[in-house]
């Protein structure tokens, strides 16, 4: 960790629980498999008779298979509790998202606020010209009289 900031004591004895709960998962996960396998080839001869053996070996295997299963479920937890770590306590990344959205609100913002300006300014030309028009209109009627 020579690279990476001091984390706090919390922050380091979390991480170091989620590294070892990785280990053990795969663990778990290598050792069951490696002798699943191991049953699955039929190695060693017992003094069971082969009907025996063969339930012995299924329910081993059965047992097995719920470790494993286990053992990626607990993988699959560790995974949801390190994205919600990270969700909850990267602020970096928050503030940092918090700050471009922003920006790009305010830019929208401005160009809104020019758009209207440039709107406002044309309403007001085209209301003076019809004005003008009107008052000449009832000036002339007035005078036309």
């Amino acid at each position: 960790m020579s690279g990476q900031r001091a984390l706090p004591q919390s922050k380091e004895a979390l991480l170091k629980s989620y590294q070892t709960r990785l280990k053990d998962d795969v663990k778990s996960i290598l050792e069951n498999f490696e002798e699943t396998v191991k049953l699955a080839r039929g190695e060693g001869d017992s003094q069971l008779s082969k009907t025996t053996q063969c339930e012995q070996d299924t329910y081993e295997m059965q047992v097995r298979a719920a470790n494993i299963v286990r053992a990626f479920e607990s993988l699959m937890k560790l995974v949801s509790d390190i994205k919600q770590y990270l969700i909850l306590n990267d602020f970096h990344s928050v503030n940092e998202a918090i700050a471009t959205n922003s920006q790009l609100f305010r830019a929208t913002q401005r160009d809104c606020d020019k758009k209207l300006m440039k709107l406002r300014d044309e309403m007001a030309l085209d209301l003076y010209d019809l004005e003008e028009e009107y008052y000449t209109m009832v000036l002339d009627s007035e005078l036309g009289r």
